[in-house]
């Protein structure tokens, strides 16, 4: 697995996989904001065919308002991606962008209340996708 991510592999279809992570998204405290169906669009602009797959881009308003607040070139790395990827037709991996990735690209290097606040946006937004993806194992 990736060092970028945090990932849970299901034994559960896509399709049920899909829905039940925007449930637990939503358990979290988490919109989707975006939504890119990789399956179909790289069909329709390449004509390829891969894996179905998802990319919902998860947002929770708070902790992006917090974080705006500090930095506002943190807008480039929101929303949370949350990918949900069909292996075969009954095992499904999800992954969510790790929020403590950011602090690798300087954001919560500063000393003080900015780099603090940044370094706990991170942990609770981590913290809540970590949950959200726990509970998907839990509910198969």
């Amino acid at each position: 697995m990736s060092s970028y991510t945090i990932t849970t592999t299901l034994d559960r279809p896509y399709d049920e996989t899909v829905a039940a992570v925007r449930e637990q998204l939503a358990e979290a405290g988490f919109g989707i904001l975006t939504e890119i169906d990789l399956k179909e669009t790289l069909k329709k602009k390449l004509d390829v065919d891969v894996v179905p797959q998802v990319i919902l881009g998860a947002c929770r308003p708070q902790l992006a308002h917090q974080a705006l607040q500090v930095e506002p070139s943190i807008a480039a790395l929101l929303p949370c991606n949350v990918v949900v990827r069909a292996l075969d037709d009954t095992t499904t991996v999800v992954e969510a962008f790790d929020p403590d990735v950011m602090m690798t690209v300087g954001l919560g290097d500063a000393d003080g209340p900015g780099g603090d606040a940044i370094r706990a946006v991170a942990a609770d937004a981590r913290e809540r996708l970590s949950a959200a993806l726990a509970a998907l194992e839990g509910t198969a």
